[in-house]
């Protein structure tokens, strides 16, 4: 397998073959990320793709998880798509599950057919990346989209039997937004009910453009205390019909929660008090990473 540049995936695709279709992120303008920053975004020719799916096949028994990288493969169109994965159903009759990143516009882009055919094809789950439910503070983070076009992203993914895994990150809206980044990424949640919602912690690479804002002070980070005052009041705006899986344990969290809502929900609210109560039960910050 040939790899350019970091390869990132998803904590839930650890034991997945990743195999970089595009290289970088055809957006890169996020300020509070820094996973492509300085790297060019391409698409990488068809045939260096198949090369590399035959090169696992010939050195791999058994491969149940295919993962399209990079930070927004989805961007790919259709055609190109539906031929990679036609490759993998007929290198890989063992391959249970393809998966792939995409941007909210990677995915408005798409119609409902194109969707259906992806999914026809073995596409099982889109991870999307929503980051917060305030128009104000997706705007200020230069996300590209609103939280309406988020919502119709994720209806849009899941209308199509697609499951949408959806991340949302704690503190975006620093101390200055924390009430409004809570209150309104819990009603976006309950607008778009996906089927995973996965919650990171801020964490800032100096290479990230919100990082001097950090420095100069016009931007503050919460603490860990009001990141779960944060948690809390989110998770009380989030009502759900549908089953969601709800996880908060990426290795950027102060604390570990893993439930389905909406069943687990008074049950997580009640571990948050706890944790208020007993601040042992709060990751250290030097175990924290990204």
């Amino acid at each position: 397998m040939r790899y350019e540049g970091r390869v990132y995936r998803p904590p839930s695709e650890a034991n997945s073959l990743i195999l970089q279709v595009t290289l970088g992120c055809s957006h890169n303008r996020c300020t509070f990320c820094s996973m492509y920053k300085g790297e060019a975004f391409r698409i990488r020719p068809l045939t260096e793709v198949i090369e590399d799916l035959k090169w696992a096949r010939a050195h791999y028994r058994y491969i149940e998880k295919i993962f399209l990288a990079d930070g927004d493969a989805l961007v790919l169109p259709n055609k190109t798509l539906v031929q990679i994965m036609d490759t993998i159903r007929e290198l890989f009759p063992e391959c249970k599950k393809i998966s792939i990143y995409g941007l909210p516009q990677d995915v408005l882009r798409k119609t409902h057919e194109e969707l259906v055919e992806l999914r026809e094809k073995g596409l099982k789950m889109i991870y999307i990346g929503g980051e917060s439910g305030s128009d104000w503070i997706l705007e200020k983070v230069n996300k590209g989209v609103t939280a309406d076009q988020l919502v119709e992203a994720v209806r849009k993914i899941e209308d199509a039997d697609i499951r949408a895994s959806v991340t949302f990150i704690s503190g975006l809206g620093g101390r200055a937004d924390w009430k409004e980044h809570a209150v309104e990424t819990g009603k976006v949640i309950s607008r778009m009910s996906p089927s995973y919602v996965g919650l990171l912690t801020l964490m800032v690479d100096p290479l990230a453009e919100i990082y001097e804002e950090i420095q100069s002070g016009r931007f503050e980070l919460l603490s860990p205390e009001e990141v779960l005052e944060e948690t809390q009041l989110m998770l009380e705006n989030i009502h759900l019909e549908k089953k969601c899986v709800f996880r908060s344990n990426h290795a950027s969290n102060y604390l570990s929660l893993k439930g389905d809502l909406p069943q687990d929900k008074e049950r997580m609210l009640k571990q948050i008090e706890v944790s208020k109560r007993d601040k042992d039960m709060l990751k250290d910050e030097w175990l924290r990473m990204l």
